[in-house]
């Protein structure tokens, strides 16, 4: 897939740039100056015209497309509202709006006034990496399973126009960010929408071993069932044991810190499908249960903008894959098996899947250890009913970890909200007949979830991100990449790459 490219500028004059598509954003009675002024000279006075016959009044999200003029074949008039009332959140809806006004056009490029917003100078740059996150999110398309595919959008190149306040550099780097968001964005959304009988877990495998070619900061393992077994990941194992495809424990290291600095490990849930095994699930939707493995593409994809923005931190991804199928010889309600910690679990319930794996795959993670982790998966439809698809319910067994988590989702617009991780919850998770059992009673389901996986983390700060109502949308269906915004931003900060 093509990807847009992204330069910022400092326009001397509007009215002799060229572009296929010159994008002015105007606020509501401010009248034209600077740019506007000099691409309304250019185009025979088309904007201030369209503004006196009241075709155009600059409202926040009224937009108007015009002929051109100068360098410019199109000028496309975007409303901002009143400019003391235009803040972060108005222009992220600015930055929708140009998005969708400009790919509804055939303009292979775009010129995207920004200097003509009146927006806080800390606001400027946030804004710059969320349009080309967006931009680069919006021109995915799924193409793998499709005969015929719907064709990709024309735009190629996107220069944003930036005040002379905010230099070029810090500029460039936002838009550089943004575009490595999308860009994994996008890798997420790839593997998640991929049908459960492509991406199996053998699939995942072979992915971060493609993904691993060519970087020699990037070093990929594969351990297979025979070694997992050797480790003694019987929580782990007893998901895929009623499938055919053997499960992967899927290692990818990022070494683009110092040596033996201590890396900030990604863990994801990848059940490739999820059947819910012998507690079999209601067969309504249950196509949907290919995206059970969207915390394992956004490690994929978070990985893949650290890489291209070369951050200067380690950093291990880790997907514990495998899919959840019944069969006569899958695991039973019932069951008592032994994680890698050495803890007993009673499955009392074998679509309570999710948490089996990670169990497993957050022991081994001590290995590296880490500076943080943070497991990422689809894990509980409570969190659905809890929080909807807006935020992603996030826990952790550290105040300031969580603090940096849910600034990092604010800042890219990907956000989380924080649940409790309280000591009362975990009576809930008691068994007769183990150290725990693998679901607590009918309340709280996405706390004791978590409740469960904070046992396997007590020695290392950890952080919990259910994203289940987040992963993917219901209409259309297909998977929307998140939090691989969040996860970005969440290294790029500890890069201390702050924009």
């Amino acid at each position: 897939m093509s990807r847009i490219r992204f330069s910022a500028r400092s326009i001397d004059n509007a009215g002799t740039a060229t572009t296929a598509c010159a994008v002015l954003p105007l606020h509501a009675g401010a009248g034209l100056s600077g740019s506007a002024r000099e691409l309304d000279e250019a185009c025979g006075g088309g904007i201030s015209d369209a503004l006196k016959l009241g075709d155009f009044s600059a409202k926040a999200g009224e937009s108007l497309l015009l002929p051109g003029g100068g360098g410019a074949r199109r000028i496309l008039l975007l409303g901002c509202g009143e400019a003391d009332k235009f803040d972060r959140a108005a222009a992220r809806k600015l930055c929708d709006k140009a998005i969708q006004k400009v790919r509804a056009t055939q303009a292979a490029d775009a010129l995207v006034y920004i200097n003509q917003v009146k927006l806080k100078s800390q606001d400027l740059p946030v804004t710059l990496a969320y349009l080309a996150r967006e931009f680069t999110a919006a021109s995915y398309r799924y193409t793998a399973t499709v005969s015929k595919p719907r064709p990709a959008g024309k735009l190629r190149r996107v220069v944003v126009a930036v005040p002379g306040s905010l230099p070029l550099r810090l500029a460039g780097r936002a838009l550089a960010q943004g575009s490595a968001a999308g860009h994994g964005v996008n890798v997420a959304k790839d593997l998640a929408n991929l049908p459960g009988n492509v991406c199996t877990p053998n699939y995942l495998a072979r992915e971060a071993r493609k993904f691993g070619r060519g970087n020699d900061k990037v070093s990929v393992q594969v351990l297979e069932e025979k070694k997992m077994r050797e480790l003694g990941m019987g929580s782990l194992l007893s998901v895929s044991a009623g499938s055919r495809e053997p499960a992967k424990l899927i290692v990818m290291q990022y070494s683009g810190g110092k040596r033996g600095e201590q890396p900030h490990v990604l863990v994801g849930k990848g059940i490739t499908f999820d059947s819910g095994g012998i507690s079999l699930k209601p067969g309504a939707k249950m196509d949907e249960m290919k995206f059970d493995m969207g915390g394992a593409a956004s490690v994929f994809g978070a990985l893949a903008a650290a890489v291209e923005l070369k951050l200067p931190i380690n950093i291990v991804g880790i997907v514990a894959a495998a899919e959840n199928m019944p069969s006569g010889t899958a695991t039973k309600p019932g069951d008592v098996v032994t994680s890698m910690s050495g803890k007993t679990i009673e499955i009392l319930n074998t679509d309570a899947e999710g948490r089996l794996v990670l169990c497993d795959a957050l022991t081994y993670a001590a290995r590296y250890k880490p500076a943080s982790i943070i497991d990422i998966a689809t894990l509980t439809g409570a969190c659905i009913v809890a929080l909807g698809s807006h935020a992603s319910g996030l826990f952790a067994n550290k105040d300031e970890l969580a603090e940096q988590l849910l600034a990092a989702g604010e800042e890219a617009h990907d956000r989380a909200w924080r649940l409790p991780l309280w000591d009362d919850y975990q009576s809930s998770l008691k068994s007769n007949f183990a150290d725990m059992a693998n679901i607590g009673g009918p309340g709280a389901g996405t706390i004791t979830a978590a409740c469960f996986l904070s046992r396997f983390c007590e020695d290392y700060n950890w952080a919990h991100l259910d994203i289940a109502g987040s992963a993917w949308d219901g209409a259309p269906k297909g998977a929307t990449g998140r939090p691989v915004g969040l996860l970005t931003q969440y290294l790029v900060d500890r890069a201390g790459k702050t924009l």
